[in-house]
């Protein structure tokens, strides 16, 4: 967490709030989330640069720069704990301890980058860096191009359990512990079985699974457990149209069967139905 719902709604928030404006300081207080630069590198790098656009890409944040020779991308993985958050003055005290660096903007406001256990980074990077790491992770679950097929072809070429497929950055980006719980419930896939089991026609619902729970937690804003915030530090709403994660124990919503709950699949906390997921 963050996941793609998360990222894309801080991203949307950015550019919306931030395209067009210049960076005019850069203050770094933890440089242990820098990669790629020092605190003096990064200044040298960002200083004077206009944001041309705030986008997302897999769980990641960008922020394109506008030249003056190449066009820099700052690149945010928030990971476990981290966020974007945008100030006019200090940051509320609840957040102000954990702000591992700001930028100053031309408007008088500050993006923090704010990350309590700072295990999110912060790099700078050129055109060609970002194309190579961009070409090494898969698809995009929201492109049109992520089609039945597609899936379908990415699960009978694995052994492992459909959750970890579907949570293997390299094949399928943005998909995290939560919305793969979720995707797996409303197809009515366990997530524990061998992907390469899994039917074309069953493959076709997980991706509506996919689509469907990730655009509708997009609408609510995020999904907000712990510390995900959203740029302006407000939480997410999706929390409440969960129908498996951290739901263990209750009542299945649509067989009424008791929903299990587990850590034998990867380790992290499985939700599921045993009643209605095959």
């Amino acid at each position: 967490m963050p996941e793609l719902p998360e990222t894309e709604t801080i991203a949307r928030d950015l550019d919306r709030e931030i395209r067009g404006r210049t960076i005019t300081g850069v203050v770094v207080t933890k440089a242990d989330v820098l990669r790629g630069a020092t605190p003096a590198e990064l200044v040298d790098r960002v200083v004077g640069r206009q944001v041309e656009r705030a986008w997302r890409r897999a769980k990641l944040v960008v922020l394109d720069l506008a030249g003056p020779a190449t066009n820099d991308r700052i690149v945010v993985q928030p990971r476990f704990t981290g966020a974007l958050l945008l100030s006019r003055g200090p940051l509320p005290d609840a957040e102000a301890p954990y702000s591992t660096l700001h930028f100053t903007l031309d408007d008088g406001r500050a993006l923090h980058y704010r990350d309590i256990r700072r295990l999110g980074t912060v790099t700078v990077m050129g055109p060609d860096r970002f194309a190579e790491y961009s070409a090494g992770i898969g698809i995009e679950p929201l492109d049109p191009t992520f089609t039945d097929s597609h899936l379908s072809g990415i699960l009978r070429g694995s052994k492992q359990a459909v959750k970890k497929v579907l949570m293997d950055q390299r094949v399928v980006v943005g998909i995290g512990n939560i919305y793969a719980n979720e995707a797996c419930w409303r197809a009515g896939i366990d997530p524990s079985r061998s992907a390469r089991t899994v039917t074309p026609d069953e493959a076709a619902a997980l991706r509506a699974g996919i689509v469907g729970v990730l655009t509708e937690s997009i609408a609510a804003r995020g999904t907000s457990f712990r510390d995900y915030r959203d740029a302006s530090g407000g939480r997410g709403d999706f929390e409440r149209s969960l129908a498996v994660y951290g739901r263990g124990g209750e009542s299945c919503l649509r067989c009424g069967a008791r929903l299990v709950e587990t850590h034998a699949i990867d380790g992290r906390t499985t939700v599921l139905c045993a009643g209605c997921q095959r």
